[in-house]
């Protein structure tokens, strides 16, 4: 164990040993990450209990619906390379879903965009589901056969209507656009270009089955466990099992929002990840939830955390991030507790460590010599509002010293002088030209949709 984390590793064992003795559970596999490291992990309790065996790293546990991250990764990087809009209604890919009951207006709808963030209105579960029985149909194709009994329940963009339903059509999407079937193509594209392969899907290969955590109910009218009933198998909903060490692999991954483009560990490209943690629509009245792209944001003590939880017969599980801080914690439980709560304790305690430690220094990107002479101040010839040009954390971005919140950054684009404004401000997807004078001086700054005079430097004679 390294880092500012280190300091508090005592502070996080006696919150996760706690918490597992308070809430009578039989135990817990829990970790902390900062940046792209695992920087604490710890096994409380059992992960059997007839036999003791302790929780590890490594013991496999049901994520659940925490799998639904993974599912919409995968849907957004169809996305960037061009073999589906998330504007599309699910009809354009499952031809079958034009059968469905659609009371609120076109089955049209009912699109890849609102299913990814559960606002299409979409029924809960397939249909004759009962999770106590349980009883839970999985296979899509026996769903599609029964589209009729499927449908929207409420019109869209409403309210939030999580769907398990929803996320099992976008898996057939991603079989059905990329030619391949969900699972091998989740593990070719997303799991293995991260390390991460202690995740499966059921059937678990065999050298994965003696590290399975074993599920138990709920405790009610004594301490007695009772083992958990074995649920139905799902897919891009919520089957997948995983572990401490590869979760946190994912985790590390949510940081990388600077990192450029698709290319091997990085399975889907910066702009995009950050596109998925955004929040798009309140989740409460109270304004403490918000419903991103497959992922979920809570604000706690004025700290945003993305995340996902997952539930299913036995176990429940989180993951939770800062992205700011590139801190976030693990929680998987096999047995009935508020697993969002642990992580989000976890990652609190890191967090704070690692907002008041010393910050590493590295040195500044380099700038470009192509884009020294931009450099400068420009004003609006009427208003008198001045703005800097900055070589700033490696992008060039407009500074406005009136106001910190407001910061373009600018991306060059295949012509000299011309630029995108990039994603964030009102500007966003506008176009920031350079005009230069006879003698190549630059001129001014036509941004958005306002030219701004550059200010040249008066030159000493003397």
């Amino acid at each position: 164990m390294r880092g500012p984390v280190a300091d508090v590793a005592s502070k996080l064992e006696a919150k996760a040993a706690s918490f597992v003795k308070e809430n009578r559970l039989p135990g817990a596999a829990v970790g902390v990450v900062h940046g792209d490291d695992l920087v604490w992990a710890s096994g409380v309790g059992f992960a059997d209990v007839a036999t003791r065996r302790a929780p590890e790293r490594l013991t496999l546990y049901r994520i659940a619906s925490i799998t639904k991250t993974i599912t919409g990764t995968a849907i957004m990087q169809l996305r960037d390379e061009g073999r589906l809009h998330l504007d599309d209604p699910a009809v354009a890919h499952l031809p079958e879903v034009r059968a469905a009951d659609s009371p609120f207006g076109p089955i049209e709808t009912v699109t890849i965009r609102r299913m990814l963030s559960h606002e299409s209105g979409l029924t809960s579960e397939p249909p004759d589901t009962d999770w106590r029985a349980p009883r839970y149909e999985g296979s899509i194709e026996r769903n599609l056969a029964r589209i009729g009994e499927i449908g929207t329940k409420v019109p869209p963009n409403v309210q939030p209507k999580y769907s398990n339903l929803a996320y099992q059509l976008l898996g057939e999407i991603v079989a059905r656009a990329s030619r391949t079937p969900y699972v091998d193509y989740v593990r070719a594209a997303i799991l293995e270009p991260l390390g991460m392969t202690d995740s499966a899907f059921e059937p678990l290969p065999d050298s994965m089955l003696p590290r399975r955590a074993t599920g138990y109910a709920g405790r009610f009218l004594s301490d007695e466990l009772d083992l958990a009933s074995i649920p139905p198998t799902v897919w891009a909903e919520g089957g997948m099992w995983s572990c401490v060490e590869d979760l946190a692999k994912w985790l590390s991954f949510q940081f990388r929002e600077d990192g450029g483009e698709r290319k091997g560990s990085q399975v889907l490209a910066g702009p995009t990840l950050r596109e998925m943690h955004k929040a798009r629509y309140l989740g409460n009245e109270e304004w403490t939830e918000a419903w991103c792209i497959s992922w979920y944001a809570v604000r706690r003590d004025h700290v945003i955390w993305v995340q996902h939880s997952g539930g299913l017969h036995g176990f429940n599980s989180n993951v939770c991030f800062d992205p700011k801080h590139k801190v976030g914690a693990i929680a998987l439980l096999n047995g009935i507790g508020d697993a969002p709560l642990l992580a989000m304790d976890l990652a609190t305690i890191a967090r704070d460590a690692v907002r008041v430690a010393a910050p590493t220094i590295e040195p500044a990107p380099a700038l470009p010599e192509a884009y020294r002479g931009l450099l400068g101040i420009y004003a609006d010839r009427e208003s008198g509002w001045l703005i800097r040009l900055e070589w700033r954390d490696g992008k060039l971005s407009v500074i406005d010293p009136a106001d910190a919140t407001w910061r373009p950054t600018l991306t060059p684009t295949d012509k000299p002088d011309a630029f995108m404004v990039d994603l964030g401000v009102r500007q966003s997807g506008e176009r920031a030209v350079f005009r230069r004078l006879a003698d190549g001086r630059v001129a001014s700054l036509f941004l958005a949709a306002s030219t701004f005079m550059r200010l040249d430097q008066v030159v000493d004679p003397s």
